[in-house]
């Protein structure tokens, strides 16, 4: 059965000959923008595994990147769509009510860890939609025409969230961006300024953000605060909790609304439902969650949670539109959320990022090529060095392990600003077994990645 088998190549090259027939197609039709370095054309996936054309077997550790939480095609979320669509497929929420929809946004407003007591959620398709929404509701709530963002920071590539998100790459040629976005320094302690003790980091950071207000806007035409709990991308990075307690007092103290963009960390991937649970229990809260990936197993859906007059802000027809809150996406999402409380998947990440943790330092200590190992819960990072004194990038052995990884039947994806971070976003459903054999495949190739 896929849903527990291991990892395993059957064909003399990846990818195997049906699969490269299939990727020649793609060639000829797809834009040669939308890159796919994997060898893989998948014809079946089941839990934290797929199997391709060809009938080679991986195991998947990008997950759709955080999409799969609860893996692929699980099975109570197949009847639930099924279920749906013998019903009706499409009914547009500013046209028709359906109850999925409103239903989805009671369990939203439930367990959301927003300021407020009244709390409201509407929907979006993506979670570019999500953060560009989020914005949206801030400028309206607070009839402010700017915002801060950070280093490292991926929000999407719409043309807001290209302004948004730090690495201009995703932004190359695709003309001038919006205005009204302006960037603060991430508190990326594992490469904080050459010289500086870990106790003058949080000021320094800090300051990065209130010199904003000097030089780029005033803090009293700031809407809101923008941070990723744990930044995706940028390379894995969790905002350290003091440092997201000072950003709460300065968006408190200047009417500044702070919006927690959890696209790739809500779901139980950090090992809460949200991973800005963390601040929760640690005294604070966002005003504004953003959240997509993980809410509906793979079927396109987005949303925003905030309080009540917030949301109310919203002048009518700002928001909304066709697709958003489709009853299939609603019907998998209330299901899928469902199944996360009732299988203690947040307890499950965090059972599976220890293990993933504790292997990792182990090769941090045997390897001079492992820089640092970080993360929350089943969301972790590893950061990968030319040499641990220096801490010289190194994204060229970066690439060979996630090579090595793929022709061996483990799937994994790089991130971070010099390309240097692989991270961990497998199924939470992933068996014990196949994590132990996940995680040696990995070694194995960091090794092979070392020698070559």
């Amino acid at each position: 059965m896929l849903r527990t088998d291991l990892p395993k190549i059957i064909t003399d090259t990846l990818p195997g000959p049906k699969a490269t027939e299939i990727i020649k197609r793609r060639e000829n039709v797809v834009p040669s923008a939308i890159r796919c370095g994997y060898p893989v054309v998948i014809d079946r996936g089941e839990g934290a595994m797929i199997e391709d054309v060809d009938g080679n077997k991986f195991l998947d550790w990008i997950g759709g990147v955080g999409v799969l939480n609860i893996g692929f095609s699980q099975p109570e979320v197949v009847e639930a769509v099924k279920a749906q669509a013998d019903k009706y497929f499409h009914g547009m929420f500013n046209v028709v009510t359906h109850e999925g929809y409103v239903s989805l946004a009671e369990k939203l407003c439930s367990i959301a860890p927003v300021k407020g007591t009244e709390k409201k959620a509407y929907f979006a398709n993506s979670g570019a939609e999500a953060d560009e929404n989020a914005v949206k509701i801030a400028k309206s709530f607070t009839k402010r025409p700017n915002i801060i963002v950070f280093s490292g920071a991926f929000h999407g590539r719409t043309h807001y969230t290209m302004a948004m998100t730090s690495k201009k790459a995703y932004a190359k040629g695709m003309g001038e961006l919006a205005n009204g976005v302006f960037r603060a320094q991430f508190p990326y302690y594992y490469r904080n300024p050459e010289g500086m003790p870990q106790d003058a980091a949080l000021d320094y950071y800090m300051k990065s953000l209130t010199d904003v207000f000097e030089q780029c806007a005033a803090a009293d035409t700031i809407a809101a605060i923008v941070v990723e709990p744990l930044q995706g991308e940028g390379g894995f990075i969790p905002a350290p909790i003091e440092w997201v307690k000072a950003v709460r007092r300065l968006c408190d103290d200047n009417g500044i609304l702070l919006i927690a963009d959890e696209v790739q960390s809500g779901f139980c991937r950090t090992g809460r439902m949200f991973a800005s649970m963390y601040w929760e229990e640690a005294g604070v809260q966002p005003d504004i969650i953003a959240t997509a990936k993980s809410i509906a197993a793979g079927v396109p859906l987005s949303a925003i949670v905030a309080r009540k007059e917030i949301m109310e802000a919203a002048a009518p027809g700002t928001i909304g539109g066709t697709f958003c809150g489709n009853p299939l996406a609603c019907a998998a999402a209330l299901k899928t959320i469902e199944i996360m409380e009732r299988d203690h998947l947040a307890e499950r990440s965090c059972e599976i990022g220890k293990k993933v943790t504790e292997r990792y330092l182990a090769m941090k200590e045997k390897y001079n090529c492992v820089g640092d190992v970080r993360g929350l819960g089943g969301m972790i990072g590893i950061e990968f060095v030319k040499d641990k004194e220096t801490k010289e990038p190194a994204p060229e052995l970066t690439a060979t392990v996630i090579n090595e990884c793929a022709k061996n039947g483990l799937l994994v994806e790089g991130a971070g600003v010099y390309n240097n971070v692989i991270r961990f976003l497998a199924p939470l459903v992933i068996t014990d077994e196949q994590l132990a054999a996940g995680l040696d495949i990995f070694e194995k190739a960091v090794v092979t990645a070392m020698e070559g």
